[in-house]
């Protein structure tokens, strides 16, 4: 897969999905509690640098050399 993902963009990814996954883990209790699990998406795609997304509207917001 071909790196569409900047540097910026990649550390919010990072940040809302491990932080989504958090909510889940210390707000087990709560009636919506799964959706926190979304935060899988962003963790993903901001481990991998690419996005899907991204790729299937020729978006790319990582700077080239």
């Amino acid at each position: 897969m071909t790196k569409n993902v900047g540097t910026i963009d990649r550390i919010i990814r990072i940040v809302v999905g491990a932080a989504l996954i958090a909510g889940f883990f210390l707000n087990p209790e709560a009636q919506y509690a799964w959706l926190y699990l979304i935060g899988i998406i962003p963790l993903a795609t901001g481990l991998m640098s690419s996005c899907p997304v991204y790729s299937i509207f020729g978006m790319n917001t990582c700077q080239r050399k």
